[in-house]
């Protein structure tokens, strides 16, 4: 087992990162049989990982799934004024306490089977989405606070062997690899916000970007063919719909 929480992150020497340059699919919303280009497919750690393409978990690490907040011990949910602090995006996410060293540990500990799980059932890597949590916490969080976590949380996929990703938080990318350990990134709207530098510079071509249909500010091909973009890049519906379902969209570079 690696070190306590706040050590050194584990040796990554060992872990297979994403194919640099391999089309991306993003099904969060479901799993279904990704198109004969894809090589790179993230899914829920609820899902059984795609067959014969890198598969990359996804773990909410630092804010509650969608409707496993009753699973979640009171005192590991941020707090103001005696009320449960949500994500104002997502009001079906509460934010986790991070603030203290025993609390880290304590939802390390919760996070640690599932990430345990990720690498029983056949993913190559897994990706922790809201690093950023502290920004929507008022001052309650710090980066010092998510990052110690972080840095927990890329041990443990170490030591079950999974490549760990940073998922968004551009402005913490090279902070995040460095002190944390990451390996890759996984963006969404990088190339529609222009932060895509922000993490080729830190992680290479081991970077997998996700834009939406609706909030294009230009064609997509467009973005495919600007140098800034990174090569793994899909298009997809918001909601992240399956093939069939009105509204799925899919389209890479």
């Amino acid at each position: 087992m690696a070190a306590g929480l706040g050590g050194c992150a584990a040796d990554a020497a060992d872990v297979a990162l994403p194919p640099a340059g391999a089309e991306p699919d993003y099904q969060l919303g479901g799993a279904y049989p990704p198109a004969g280009a894809v090589g790179v497919v993230a899914r829920d750690r609820s899902e059984l990982p795609a067959d014969g393409v890198y598969s990359i978990c996804y773990v909410n690490g630092f804010q509650t799934q969608p409707g496993e907040l009753a699973s979640w011990p009171d005192d590991l949910l941020l707090q103001r004024d005696g009320e449960t602090v949500f994500d104002p995006d997502w009001p079906d996410e509460a934010l986790l306490d991070t603030s203290t060293p025993d609390r880290r540990e304590r939802v390390a500990a919760m996070i640690e089977p599932w990430i345990a799980g990720c690498a029983a059932a056949g993913f190559d890597g897994v990706e922790f989405d809201n690093l950023d949590s502290y920004t929507r916490s008022d001052g309650a969080l710090t980066l010092d606070d998510n990052l110690t976590l972080a840095t927990r949380l890329v041990e443990l996929s170490h030591d079950a062997g999974l490549a760990a990703g940073q998922k968004n938080a551009a402005e913490d990318a090279a902070t995040l690899r460095d002190r944390a350990g990451f390996d890759f990134a996984v963006t969404e709207e990088c190339a529609a916000y222009s932060e895509c530098e922000a993490y080729t510079e830190v992680y290479g071509d081991h970077v997998i970007d996700i834009e939406y249909v609706d909030e294009l500010p230009r064609p997509f091909a467009e973005m495919c063919a600007d140098p800034e973009s990174p090569p793994s890049m899909v298009l997809r519906d918001r909601e992240l719909r399956t093939p069939g379902d009105a509204g799925y969209a899919f389209e890479t570079c």
